[in-house]
């Protein structure tokens, strides 16, 4: 302790940055240099290193250092460049290479250079000069033995790097061959913990898968490995937009401009080079191992890549596995279960609709059962996992989505199985009821309260009308015809009040419907979604009639010559209409989507499996 209130006025002049200070100071006592600092056994270089402060004060530091006294290691065994890497301070690890490039070889006490101490604290950009640095100073790749690369290739891809990655196998295609590291992770199965850096992992609205099939992006091959090029057309030298061979190349390339400058389609851009940079690491690792040469030693290696990818959803890594060994089809895990089966338990449909790809071996996959004699309609009526429940809004919708992968998976399944019992002499329809009765039990409650509100809105609004029906603008003449009757802003005013009478009645009644419902399992797949949709579409036509009729009466009682009162009424009229589409039409979108649009089970792509 004593010596640490020694050096405590220069620790304090390193962490403001005075160097007038600490240069005095230094000058008094030379072996605040190379002494220790604080309890962690850090040095002024650390500290200064960690500051992220004036990096003019870090190289006359350095300059004052001794060259070995740059190698001097902290607590857990790590330099300065260490420290660097581990906060991005690029500035501080190019001055610190520059005194001493030997750091670049220097491990903390668990083994970590300092490229993967910058690649697992995802600073990319002291990463891509570590790595430089260290070819650069005599070194062929920028780690130092094939463990120590395979572990570098690793924490790049934990970290999303995948374009460092790929240079990385494509350098040493060696590093996506056998090697496991200490904790049982290698690269294929890294990226198989990526979901969202594949297509199926992205989820896109319209305009952006609109915008996603067309914005041009190119994925460069490196020169000094041929086999790198277009996942999709392997003839090809780069995987590039067809828009890229343009007529016009003038326009192409000032379109390509523009789309720059737009941060939305950038982002769509950046995006889908990261998913292709994906998916050729994928095909890069696939054919490195392949090419090893015990090809059944590398079975647990595709094996755990091609189940976890199964539990992930990332059907295109389980593509190109299937590619590279078609036996790998029929791995399954320690519950006894292969892919299909696995897909279903965490109802990834992505997975699941590689059936639809499969020749006539598809026949198969519903014969097998678990290690709990469970076929796959029993784990079909299991419950989803909340994250999966979680992407559907609506416990009504989300007991829907459960309905419907039960019912698709059942058409796979032969008769025979369908009323077949598990080790617990449970069907595969007790096994959804007694799975579902909460969730159905919060799907009557949503639907119900949505219901409720709905119909107070209804009634209101055909309250209204109904009133204005009767007590006509502008009243009625001696022979009880309205005054305003000839007029075309009355024949509006009339034609709309009726469709909001009629509207919000059958709006109304459709939310009665609702509330009076038994509420079965089988209602939540079509009935009761039907209802709910007539309701709300009734419900928004008898409020955007009903702001019609009261403009139209506010025009024949005060805008008599007054056209102009015409653009405020209308402009006030669309306020209500606007709040009810932006608050309610999503919802409405949602259960039209899911109860009849092209839903989640389908073909994805004509590329064969197995």
């Amino acid at each position: 302790m004593s010596d640490l209130r020694r050096y405590l006025p220069v620790y304090k002049a390193i962490m403001k940055g005075d160097w007038e200070s600490a240069k005095r100071l230094l000058a008094q006592d030379k072996s605040a240099l190379t002494a220790y600092v604080t309890a962690n056994n850090e040095t002024l270089l650390h500290r200064a290193v960690g500051t992220h402060k004036a990096i003019d004060f870090l190289e006359k530091l350095v300059e004052l250092m001794p060259w070995e006294a740059l190698a001097l290691r902290n607590y857990p065994s790590e330099t300065a460049l260490c420290t660097a890497a581990r906060l991005g301070n690029t500035k501080a690890a190019m001055i610190l290479v520059d005194k001493n490039p030997a750091l670049l070889q220097m491990k903390n006490n668990d083994g970590l250079f300092p490229v993967h101490l910058a690649a697992l604290y995802a600073h990319k950009e002291t990463l891509l000069y570590l790595m430089k640095a260290t070819i650069d100073h005599h070194h062929p790749t920028p780690y130092a033995d094939q463990y120590s690369g395979v572990r570098l290739l690793v924490h790049v891809i934990d970290s999303g790097f995948l374009d460092v990655a790929l240079d990385l196998v494509q350098r040493d295609p060696d590093l996506a061959t056998f090697i496991k590291l200490d904790n049982g992770d290698y690269p294929l199965l890294a990226i198989t913990k990526k979901p969202s850096a594949f297509p199926s992992g992205c989820r896109l609205n319209f305009w952006q898968r609109f915008i996603y099939s067309r914005v041009p992006v190119k994925l460069e091959n490196y020169s000094n490995n041929p086999n790198a090029g277009d996942i999709e057309n392997p003839n090809a030298g780069d995987i590039e937009n067809p828009a890229d061979n343009c007529q016009w190349p003038k326009l192409h390339v000032l379109l390509a401009k523009v789309m720059e400058l737009v941060t939305p389609i950038k982002h769509i851009r950046e995006e889908k080079l990261r998913h292709l940079q994906a998916l050729q690491l994928v095909k890069c690792l696939c054919q490195g191992m392949y090419s090893f040469s015990d090809y059944y030693g590398t079975g647990q290696f595709f094996e755990n890549a091609y189940l976890e990818s199964a539990r992930m959803g990332i059907h295109e890594i389980l593509e190109e596995l299937v590619d590279t060994i078609p036996d790998s089809t029929w791995y399954m895990d320690a519950d006894g279960r292969y892919i299909f089966q696995i897909a279903v338990v965490n109802r990834n449909e992505n997975v699941f609709n590689l059936v639809y790809q499969m020749s006539e071996h598809k026949q198969y996959i519903t014969h097998f059962r678990d290690n709990f004699n469970n076929t796959i309609l029993h784990l079909a009526g299991k419950l989803a996992p909340p994250h999966k429940l979680n992407l559907v809004s609506g416990a009504a919708l989300q007991m829907q989505r459960e309905l419907q992968w039960f019912k698709e998976v059942e058409k796979f399944v032969i008769p025979a199985y369908k009323e077949m019992e598990n080790n617990a002499k449970k069907t595969p329809a007790m096994v959804f009821s007694e799975e579902h009765k909460d969730l159905v039990s919060e799907g009557e409650k949503w639907m119900k309260e949505t219901a409720n509100s709905c119909t107070i809105a209804a009634a209101l609004i055909a309250t209204v009308v109904f009133a204005a029906a009767i007590t006509v603008p502008g009243g009625n003449n001696a022979d009880g015809l309205p005054m305003f009757s000839k007029q075309i802003g009355f024949i509006i005013f009339a034609v709309s009040d009726a469709i909001s009478l009629f509207t919000s009645t059958a709006s109304l009644l459709m939310f009665l419907s609702i509330l009076t419902s038994r509420y079965a399992e089988q209602d939540f797949l079509y009935s009761l979604p039907k209802r709910l949709i007539i309701g709300l579409v009734t419900l928004f036509l008898s409020i955007t009639s009903m702001m019609i009729t009261f403009s139209a009466t506010l025009y024949l009682v005060f805008g008599h010559r007054k056209g102009w009162i015409l653009i405020p009424v209308a402009a006030l009229a669309c306020l209500p209409v606007t709040l009810f589409v932006s608050l309610q039409f999503p919802l409405l979108v949602d259960v039209i989507s899911s109860t009849y649009g092209p839903g989640i089970f389908s073909k994805q792509s004509d590329r064969s499996f197995f």
